[in-house]
């Protein structure tokens, strides 16, 4: 068949495709309405005409070139273009905002159905067939998501009497799932909340990684990973021992692979200061890490989990619980090769740490019997990794070069490192 033309007037300016729901914008300009709210979501000019859009603009359907693209499609036999779903709203998502606002200021047991109900109106909305027009608009909406935060953080502080505690629970369950599906919110949004609500909000996502509900775990850390991220440094080296506890038990629990990233994202991040440090190792922390080694993750997890043991290793209650463990040295040595650059640092350093504040007898050993030694000679000598990681694998093959050039099968190689050897 013969290609038909298009006119060039059925054309997004934006897209350069036929437009499905044309909608003009106060520049009088007419733009496909996918891609114009997509535009102005970030940008908030006119692609065009670069003059300012007011913020809140909801473009004007254009009907009549609507209907032109219609016929124009079934007179040259095109596969005509639907008409669109009436788009949601923005006024009546700011009212189920406020509607939330006002009942949530107490959650009793009157208001607790309130804000159920208009949380399951407004996650509907989220969920409708343009989901992501959806989503968009609801994250813009002023205030929305800091009232999602405050109703999540108020259900943490509220003690619900044995008959409205499932309530409590669904309210807060709604709330992390609206919260979750308007990834990614934007910086000055998660610094916001996590500096308004900051204690009440961690306390409600432990609270939420406790349910036996994997969907609303899952979230939990994924929304407890962006809270952190955006935390100040202050509030981060003072998070409660449940945190790290609750992480734990999900990385174990294997809920699913986003959430253990999450997780592990996580105790990366929290871990640089020595209070965290301590409390994720009492909550077993090393131990599950080295258990992930083993079940041999995906690139990214192994990234984290190297980086989290490298933290943990800070402090001496890390680096026993990473000896302690059977097969810890073993699993670190065996990721610091086939993975990645970053993985090999990050496992190089873990190893330093260990031969240069944890090397028993038997640990020295245990790091040439294991093939942790002949690793680290191979990055030494190669010209595949960094400057520094080579210097700090040549560093601790340097520390115990005299125990381990006994070995017939390291000799050689630490001979042509160090020929004093």
């Amino acid at each position: 068949m013969e290609e038909v033309e298009v006119p060039c007037y059925f054309l997004c300016p934006i897209s350069l495709d036929m437009m499905r729901d044309p909608v003009t914008i106060p520049s009088g300009i007419t733009y496909d309405r996918d891609g114009i709210e997509r535009w102005l979501f970030t940008a908030g000019t006119c692609p065009l005409t670069k003059q300012p859009v007011p913020a809140g603009c909801d473009p004007t359907p254009n009907h009549t070139l609507r209907r032109l693209i219609q016929s124009w499609c079934a007179l040259h036999g095109v596969e005509r273009v639907p008409t669109p779903k009436p788009p949601t709203d923005r006024a009546r998502v700011a009212a189920l905002v406020s509607r939330i606002a006002a009942a949530s200021r107490s959650l009793v047991t009157a208001a607790q159905q309130e804000v159920l109900d208009a949380l399951r109106e407004l996650r509907d909305v989220v969920a409708e067939t343009q989901s992501e027009r959806s989503r968009m608009l609801v994250a813009a909406v002023p205030g929305a998501v800091d009232v999602l935060a405050a109703v999540l953080a108020a259900s943490s502080a509220t003690k619900p009497s044995s008959s409205s505690e499932s309530a409590v629970t669904s309210v807060a369950d709604a709330a992390l799932e609206i919260m979750s599906s308007l990834q990614p919110l934007s910086e000055q949004c998660l610094a916001r909340v996590a500096n308004t609500e900051h204690q009440l909000l961690v306390d409600a996502l432990v609270a939420a990684l406790q349910r036996p509900n994997p969907a609303s775990r899952a979230r939990a850390a994924l929304l407890l990973q962006n809270v952190t991220d955006a935390m100040p440094s202050s509030r981060l080296a003072s998070l409660p021992e449940q945190v790290f506890g609750e992480l734990v038990q999900l990385i174990r629990d294997k809920v699913s692979k986003p959430a253990t990233k999450a997780a592990l994202h996580v105790l990366a991040g929290t871990t640089a200061w020595g209070r965290n440090r301590v409390k994720a190792v009492d909550a077993g922390a090393v131990a599950v890490l080295v258990d992930t080694l083993c079940d041999g993750p995906q690139r990214r997890a192994c990234e984290l989990a190297l980086g989290a043991l490298d933290r943990l290793c800070g402090c001496a209650e890390g680096r026993a619980a990473l000896v302690a463990h059977g097969a810890g040295v073993a699993a670190v040595g065996t990721k610091a090769l086939r993975v990645s650059e970053v993985a090999t640092d990050k496992a190089v350093r873990v190893l330093r740490s260990v031969a240069r504040h944890a090397a028993t007898a038997a640990v020295v050993q245990e790091m040439a019997q294991t093939g942790v030694v002949g690793t680290l000679c191979v990055v030494a000598q190669s010209d595949q990794y960094g400057d520094r990681t080579r210097d700090r694998a040549r560093e601790t093959l340097r520390m115990h070069a005299r125990a381990w050039r006994t070995s017939p099968c390291l000799h050689r190689d630490l001979q042509a490192i160090y020929p004093s050897c």
